[in-house]
């Protein structure tokens, strides 16, 4: 049993709660299938236009030209999705693409059976739970909401995604821990990536490495608290 004393849980999803495989087996398929449709059925709407913007402008930061019209965004979200990018805008449209197949009844998120259960007992006993993934906050909110145990959203406080700053960025977890009012040295953070692991290590938190079924190898010479379950981790 892996003791830490922590008065928050900062945790990751692809990798950490979810099974890598629901991610890319079963949402990212689903927002490439629906993106055409869905675009066509709210090119208009004030949420899908603020995408659309921030995907066109990051194109153009990078040199890049991307017309603001359906095939252009099209295209260019396909291009992004083929490398796996972690961009905003990106997030944010596929975010929007989930929320309506999950309001829809065609999605539900997938967790491993040891989230739910910890997640549920860390909150009673007084731990502040919050997520960072590069996914949107709405996209976050909505996985949780509809999951296989059940709706955990009210047991998470807070949400945040790349508009804090990259993962990999020490700077993003000072961020976070000032938003949560809280001294790093107090907040753990949860994670199957070693390199965002380093980075909140380097900003102060302690951290945990989680090893699940259909993770990546764990690179030679990584050595990191670690452990294959939440049943394997007390928190004082």
């Amino acid at each position: 049993m892996l003791r830490i004393s922590a008065d928050a849980v900062l945790l990751d999803i692809e990798g950490t709660v979810a099974p890598i495989a629901f991610v890319y087996d079963v949402l990212f398929p689903y927002a490439r299938a629906h993106l055409s449709s869905f675009l066509a059925d709210n090119w208009s709407d004030a949420k899908v236009i603020a995408a659309r913007r921030q995907i066109v402008a990051a194109a153009q930061s990078s040199g890049r030209v991307v017309d603001d019209s359906a095939t252009g965004i099209v295209t260019e979200v396909l291009r992004l999705m083929d490398a796996d990018a972690k961009q905003t805008g990106l997030k944010q449209l596929q975010g929007l693409i989930w929320e309506h197949g999950y309001r829809l009844g065609r999605l539900k998120s997938e967790l491993f059976p040891d989230v739910a259960p910890a997640l549920r007992q860390w909150h009673a006993s007084g731990k502040s739970l919050a997520i960072y993934s590069s996914g949107s906050v709405a996209a976050q909110c909505v996985f949780f909401r509809q999951t296989n145990g059940g709706d955990l959203t009210p047991l998470l406080a807070n949400f945040f995604d790349t508009t804090t700053g990259p993962k990999r960025s020490a700077e993003s977890y000072r961020q976070i821990a000032a938003e949560l009012r809280l001294a790093p040295s107090r907040m753990l953070f949860l994670s199957d990536v070693p390199e965002e692991l380093d980075a909140a290590s380097r900003s102060g938190l302690s951290i945990v490495l989680v090893i699940r079924p259909g993770n990546a190898a764990v690179p030679p010479g990584i050595s990191l608290p670690s452990i294959g379950s939440f049943e394997e981790l007390a928190l004082l």
